[in-house]
Formats: C-alpha cells, structure tokens, sequence
C-alpha cells in the first residue's frame, strides 16, 4: 500500500507546523521518499532525536504504507 506525498507532508506539517518541508518521490511508487525537514523544533536535538520526532509524526505508517524514507533534517539557520 503506497501513501501519496500529500499526505506524508500532511502528517509531518501537523508535528511541525511552521517547518519548510521538501518530499521527492524516489521511485515514482509512492514507497520510496526523501524528505528534508527545517523546523525550529529540531533546535537542540541530534541527529537520531530529529528523526525519531519524524517517526513519531508519521503515526506509525513507517513500514507499512511508507517502505523507504531518507531524512534530511535540521534546525533553521540563526541569524
């Protein structure tokens, strides 16, 4: 079962509702996406901390609707 990118998006602009979010469909499959995520939540954390918050958001779906997600995260840039 594929999940389309609007919805990923939508999951993951419910966590972090003021992150610039950017999905690419790898494989044109709707199983395989990479995300990358700027969201001033991240402030603070590490890597796996960013990501774990992104799991999080996609309510399990991870393994099941979604196959493949390559993150990219990050805090924004401080002026």
């Amino acid at each position: 079962m594929a999940m389309e990118a609007a919805e990923l998006e939508r999951l993951i602009r419910e966590a972090f509702p003021t992150a610039t979010i950017e999905i690419n469909d790898l494989a044109g499959d709707g199983d395989h996406y990479a995300a990358s995520i700027i969201a001033e939540e991240f402030r603070g954390k590490n890597r796996v901390q960013q990501h774990q918050m992104v799991y999080a958001a996609l309510k399990g779906k991870m393994g099941g609707e979604l196959h493949a997600l390559a993150l990219q995260t990050s805090a924004p840039a401080q002026d």
